[in-house]
């Protein structure tokens, strides 16, 4: 286990992938929206493919979800799928059709 002094840049560092996972779906939502003319609830539909959690053997921290979605707006969600400073918080970020990720849970 890290140290406590060194686990905000281990978090940082992981986060990271979260706002990259995010805006990919952001591009992913753009394009969709450009043939569509709204946007996509369903992740497959825009193409985007989920990396293989660390729960499932994988690499990826974080589960990619869409929040909600309609005709002029988006929300989708990055959630963290190991507590990583081990305080029961899961760190969460957000992203929506302005491009604004926000951490909403801090972990």
């Amino acid at each position: 286990m890290a140290t406590p002094k060194f686990m905000p840049m281990i978090v940082g560092a992981k986060s990271t992938e979260a706002q990259a996972y995010l805006a990919t779906v952001h591009m992913l939502q753009k394009n969709y929206y450009r043939t569509h003319f709204k946007y996509s609830d369903d992740l497959s539909a825009i193409r985007f493919e989920q990396e293989k959690l660390v729960t499932e053997d994988g690499s990826a921290y974080y589960v990619v979800e869409i929040v909600e979605a309609s005709k002029a707006t988006f929300l989708a969600r990055a959630t963290s799928v190991e507590d990583f400073d081990g305080d029961g918080i899961y760190n969460v970020w957000e992203i929506d059709q302005t491009k604004k990720i926000t951490e909403t849970v801090q972990d």
